[in-house]
């Protein structure tokens, strides 16, 4: 992956909007992510992050804007950028009566890999789900079911990898495999956004920052700019 480096962005959204009938839940969004970055959309429950990941997972259509993912236009080439992508929603996403590995399976025969076994152990292990393996995640807590989430996004290592609020109830092992799990990625080319609420993660997980409020961008700011607590005044400050 290392030869997409210096390409155009990995992701290119301009004045996206997104409609629910009336209700304009995303309205006129820049986002822009490159390969070997990991980029944080943050801000306060309802702020349109959901959305705008929905979108790029070719989950949402657009109701209007330009949205480009790994140089292909979502509009007419959903299916390629499914396949290139890793997405981790915000809620849901499991099969209740499958287990851990049986999820696994499946997503290895849908993307036709070979020899995924070990990687599989690895990955389940890395997150403090290899006991677990062979349960089905209909009991499973909320916590793990975010991290077997994060799991499937990554497996395949794709060239998008989005991730919407992954930390959500997860506990500090989980974060910090989380976190490693993004590290990985931008390491091997790949582009990261991540959605989260929480501003002490989004610095550590990424090096800067789009902050949304009501379905509006409202500022992009680095890591450093967030830091501590002249950071969170900042932040407080642009979603008052």
């Amino acid at each position: 992956m290392s030869e997409l480096r210096g390409r155009a962005p990995a992701v290119d959204v301009r004045g996206l909007v997104v409609r629910f009938g009336e209700v304009a839940a995303v309205s006129g969004v820049d986002v822009r992510a490159d390969l070997g970055r990991a980029t944080a959309l943050l801000g306060r429950n309802g702020a349109g992050k959901s959305t705008t990941m929905r979108v790029l997972a070719g989950v949402v259509p657009p109701t209007a804007g330009h949205v480009e993912v790994l140089g292909l236009d979502l509009r007419t080439h959903s299916l390629e950028v499914r396949r290139r992508s890793g997405y981790c929603p915000d809620v849901g996403g499991l099969v209740p009566r499958a287990t851990p590995w049986e999820h696994l399976q499946l997503a290895a025969r849908l993307r036709r890999l070979t020899d995924w076994e070990d990687d599989a152990r690895a990955a389940l292990e890395r997150f403090e789900l290899g006991d677990v393996a062979h349960r089905v995640t209909a009991g499973f807590s909320h916590g793990m079911g975010r991290r077997l989430s994060v799991v499937l996004a990554a497996f395949h290592r794709p060239e998008l990898l989005l991730l919407d609020e992954p930390f959500d109830g997860v506990d500090p092992l989980g974060v910090e495999a989380t976190l490693e799990v993004v590290a990985d990625a931008c390491a091997r080319g790949a582009a990261v956004l991540v959605s989260t609420h929480l501003r002490e993660l989004a610095i550590e997980a990424c090096d800067h920052a789009l902050v949304l409020r009501g379905g509006n961008r409202v500022a992009e700011l680095g890591s450093a700019e967030l830091v501590g607590e002249e950071g969170a005044r900042a932040y407080r400050a642009l979603l008052d």
